[in-house]
């Protein structure tokens, strides 16, 4: 065992009957970020739980050739402490790699280099411990803390909970009962992971994926490239959205991902926010303007020389319902938005691209009644992504990836993820220790995304109400 775990287990609080300044639930990125900073403040006893015996990161998408979406600079730590032993860069010279990396002038990384490297960082980590499933969080109010329960191990006492229990697979009402049964649905989050991975299904005549963002994109491309074992395989692309857009990746466009809009966003009204993050649905779930292009370039390879590409791409298209058909496979009744069609498909296999979705773990329900929830039944976060607790609740509770209502777009982005992680980890910090561990900056972005400042007021007593977007609603499925 490396010495820094046997420190680690040496000064478990659990042992000495203190409690932690800080648990994490979960090891996704997000909370493995924040273990990795905390991990620069000896001063703050945190330790971070997952019920994973290993690191591991949407391994049903670990598609040849598929790469991220944003640029390696957002690893767990650089753009709040590129000095942290941590970063990507120093993964890259632990490897040996770095001028393999240097020559290749890669902005964005493969999906497979970016987990190595959060693995490598998770197996390293003090403060990371798997096979540690939280079964339950309570709160001790004679001790004003948290309890965190793992199955077999002392409760965790905590002054501050982070939840990182990440996102879940989207299903849409038409396939409800069809997915998980070994039968022709999968979800995309399984699609190199389950029993019908493209090497069961190349012997299906006809593969449907539905939904148009990344993952649709990359799983559309990758059977389209597939297909040369079946050349007689039909393969059909459907989504709601009126149109196949590439995702907005212009510099402006970007500093929707900046603290700065985070808390232009945060201020606004519940109910402009609700509107405004659907409109908004070019910018964090359409498909990368490469991926997009390289499925044109291979379909106009399959074309060449009066080839049939056997393929069909139709938006503007919604799955009503689905049901298996009388001679296998699946039957898919459909309608066209635009024109108003109804009509029925026949396909083998359906491949799920929908999404994902925050989840309320039942790990909370114990503390279910001391949570502000909002109307729509949601955590009420703070700006620093703390969640609203009853006034007698002295500790704090925060979540990572949970709070696309409250801070926007930028809350599933990775190049968000340290920032947040530095701001939580400031939270705690002046809590346990009276100040703050990371500078961050000011400013962020050019945009200025609400008043100029060189606006001038209006005359006294005259206030204009935000307007209210109109609740547009692009869904991707």
């Amino acid at each position: 065992m490396e010495l820094s775990r046997l420190s680690a287990l040496e000064a478990d609080p659990r042992l000495d009957g203190l409690p932690y300044d800080l648990v994490g639930v979960g090891l996704g990125p997000f909370n493995l970020s924040l273990a990795a900073l905390a991990d620069g403040v000896p001063a703050l006893r945190t330790v971070f739980l997952d019920a994973k015996p290993e690191f591991s990161w949407h391994p049903g998408l670990m598609i040849e050739g598929a790469r991220m979406q944003v640029p390696f600079l957002a690893d767990l730590v650089s753009l709040v402490d590129p000095t942290s032993p941590w970063s990507f860069l120093a993964y890259l010279r632990e490897r040996q790699r770095l001028f393999p990396f240097y020559f290749a002038e890669q902005w964005h990384l493969s999906r497979r280099e970016y987990e190595d490297y959060c693995r490598w960082a998770a197996e390293r980590l003090p403060n990371c411990r798997f096979d540690s499933p939280v079964k339950a969080v309570r709160w001790n109010g004679d001790r004003q803390l948290f309890e965190v329960e793992v199955p077999g191990q002392e409760p965790c006492l905590a002054r501050h909970v982070v939840l990182g229990v990440g996102t879940e697979p989207v299903v849409p009402a038409a396939f409800a009962g069809l997915l998980g049964d070994g039968g022709p649905v999968l979800h995309s989050e399984e699609y190199l992971t389950s029993p019908r991975s493209p090497r069961t299904v190349a012997a299906a005549t006809d593969i449907t994926v539905v939904g148009s963002g990344q993952s649709g994109a990359e799983v559309f491309l990758d059977l389209l490239l597939r297909r040369g074992a079946n050349p007689g395989q039909r393969l059909r692309w459907i989504t709601r959205s009126a149109a196949l857009a590439p995702m907005e990746y212009s510099k402006l466009g970007l500093e929707h991902f900046t603290p700065d809009y985070t808390r232009f966003f945060h201020a606004l009204p519940e109910r402009v926010r609700d509107a405004l993050v659907p409109s908004q649905w070019q910018l964090y779930k359409a498909a990368s303007a490469e991926t997009l292009a390289a499925i044109h370039d291979a379909l106009y390879e399959r074309t060449t020389a009066g080839g049939d590409a056997e393929v069909e791409i139709v938006p503007g298209t919604e799955v009503r319902t689905a049901r298996r058909g009388p001679c296998g496979g699946l039957e898919l009744h459909c309608a066209h938005t635009p024109t108003g069609a109804q009509y029925a498909l026949r396909t083998d296999v359906a491949v799920l691209a929908t999404g994902y979705a925050p989840r309320r773990p039942a790990l909370l329900d114990p503390v279910h009644d001391l949570i502000d929830w909002d109307e729509q039944g949601r955590y009420r976060v703070g700006l620093d992504y703390r969640v609203g607790l009853r006034p007698d609740v002295t500790a704090g509770l925060y979540v990572q990836n949970a709070e696309l209502h409250t801070h926007g777009v930028g809350t599933p982005d990775l190049g968000l993820g340290a920032h947040r992680a530095a701001v939580i980890l400031n939270a705690v910090s002046a809590d346990v220790l009276g100040r703050t561990v990371h500078r961050l900056p000011e400013t962020t972005a050019w945009t200025t995304f609400g008043r100029p400042r060189s606006a001038t007021d209006l005359e006294p007593g005259r206030r204009d109400e935000p307007a209210a977007l109109p609740a547009i609603s692009v869904p991707l499925a």
